[in-house]
């Protein structure tokens, strides 16, 4: 029983008038761990729901393992059913497949000779092996125990768990049964650390086919074996071998290669246009004679005009030729490197806190915020990471204590939830109402899509109302930026570059963040907020 890549050839997806995938080829072997990646509505997760099998491509088809396990958001099962359910089924082929090998097993006994006996012997026994039938009912234990859910006993039904609860279920399940090929549509929701690792640490022994998709960068690193990038870039869909890291340092090496590619062409385009449109009426029509020899002055004349005309057809099909073949421009980049925030000016702290006091949500004796300067806010879930960012903002008045902001300080929030009540304005009318004169321009900022301009706001992705609230944040280049949660609902590639902007800004930063990513890089000061 020999193990089957999961193999994509030549797949297209549209819905309504949108196409989502032309034209993807992709292979997965076994032993192999894919990352899918790109921009929000790229087509992520419509090629994991092609791979499935859960939905056919209007072009194109998949070849794939027959026992596939996909990560669902809601879970097959009632919602009566118990831990011990979730398991009973995750467990039933293993547990068919130890009776079929008991039932061939005596049948052997008493025909020791039978090929067709031997040869199912030897095909279940396979697959036991490659599902590790033996060590299937303590896996179930570690599973559980490691994605936090053995604590809620094998009796509790689905119905009394929190959705987090739940979605870890399902994942058990796939753990534990161990399909041939695992579709992941974010695995790490709902995950702390210790179950993160957990998971990082069972995909990465896997011996069969994984594709993900996941927004959490530190899992992708740790886990995959090689990234496809639904994003086009200049050669289409682009698959990097090795890990994210691998991939981020090869993405940029491109977007280089690219843009000098690009530049290079236009220059190109430049001079040719030039050549047909400037040089052509130059062709030597009326030029006096130097002496009374006519017929020379008419063949010579002759003999230039024949040249320019050669020179201006062989440019202008060059033109034509690099006109219908050059490459697309790169993607614009990030532009806040030096827009993100400005440099405070006076003595002391920016903001002053002391004795703080916010009656159940939270408690701080003394906090200073400097300009420049970072500070990483972190604790656990309800320690009071935004109503601090909310009290620094002045958005809340704290029960007690004080808060003593730098006079005239400009200051930028960027809320965990980012609401619009305005949802028929358009993100380029909000920003020419909300944003100073002095700003950029919102195209100039490279948060907002070009196509997402003249849309209104209602219609917007979560990325992108998430990107709009971040470039209204910043128009007026704050001297305090508070942030929390900044890297929610933005792409792998725009978070980044959001990364490399507060590393570069020059006034403080102040961000309150989940994302282990962020978290392991920074550099600046760190504060964690101690559990209530």
């Amino acid at each position: 029983m020999s193990a089957r890549a999961l193999v994509a050839r030549d797949l297209s997806k549209s819905y309504a008038d949108r196409v989502v995938l032309d034209g993807v080829d992709l292979v997965v072997p076994p032993g192999r761990r894919t990352g899918l990646v790109g921009d929000n509505g790229a087509g992520k997760t419509t090629l994991l729901r092609l791979l499935a099998g859960l939905e056919l491509p209007d072009a194109g088809a998949v070849d794939r393992p027959d026992d596939i396990g996909f990560l669902r958001q809601e879970l097959p099962f009632p919602a009566d059913a118990t831990i011990a359910d979730v398991v009973d089924t995750a467990l039933a082929d293993v547990r068919a497949a130890a009776r079929r090998l008991a039932q061939v097993s005596a049948r052997l006994a008493t025909r020791p000779g039978d090929a067709d006996l031997l040869h199912a012997y030897a095909e279940t026994l396979e697959w036991a092996e490659a599902h590790d039938l033996w060590d299937a009912d303590r896996r179930a234990d570690r599973v559980l125990d490691g994605l936090g859910l053995a604590g809620l006993g094998r009796h509790r039904t689905l119905a009394t768990m929190s959705g987090g609860e739940r979605s870890r279920a399902g994942l058990a399940a796939l753990l534990i049964r161990r399909p041939a090929a695992l579709l992941l549509d974010e695995p790490t929701n709902h995950l702390d650390d210790a179950a993160l690792d957990f998971v990082q640490a069972e995909l990465a022994g896997s011996t069969g086919v994984v594709v993900v998709v996941s927004h959490d960068r530190v899992f992708l690193d740790a886990v995959c074996t090689q990234i496809v990038d639904l994003d086009r870039t200049r050669d289409g869909i682009t698959v990097y071998g090795g890990t994210y890291t691998d991939y981020l340092a090869e993405k940029r090496a491109e977007k280089v290669r690219w843009y000098q590619q690009w530049a290079a062409e236009q220059e190109d385009l430049s001079a040719l246009r030039h050549t047909v449109v400037a040089v052509a009426p130059r062709v030597a029509h009326g030029r006096p004679m130097r002496d009374s020899n006519k017929p020379a002055y008419d063949r010579h004349g002759e003999r230039v005009n024949h040249q320019v005309s050669r020179r201006v057809r062989n440019a202008r099909a060059r033109l034509d030729d690099l006109t219908r073949n050059q490459v697309r421009k790169p993607p614009a980049t990030l532009h806040l490197q030096a827009k993100m925030t400005a440099r405070a000016r006076g003595d002391g702290p920016a903001i002053a806190v002391r004795e703080l006091r916010v009656d159940g949500r939270l408690r701080l004796d003394r906090v200073d915020i400097e300009t420049p300067g970072r500070l990483l806010l972190t604790g656990a879930n309800g320690a009071g990471k935004s109503t601090l960012l909310e009290v620094l903002a002045g958005r809340l008045a704290p029960d007690g204590g004080s808060v003593h902001r730098r006079r005239g300080l400009r200051v930028g929030y960027l809320p965990q939830d980012v609401e619009f009540t305005e949802l028929t304005t358009t993100p380029a009318q909000l920003y020419a109402v909300g944003a100073p004169a002095t700003a950029p321009s919102l195209a100039d900022l490279g948060l907002v899509a070009h196509a997402d301009m003249g849309r209104p706001v209602g219609v917007l992705s979560a990325g992108g109302r998430r990107r709009l609230a971040l470039a209204l944040v910043v128009a007026s280049t704050p001297e305090l930026l508070l942030l929390d949660e900044p890297t929610n609902h933005l792409s792998l590639a725009l978070v980044d570059e959001l990364e490399d902007a507060l590393r570069a800004a020059a006034g403080g930063v102040v961000v309150a963040t989940h994302d282990r990513w962020l978290r392991r890089r920074w550099t600046g000061r760190e504060m964690a907020l101690p559990a209530r």
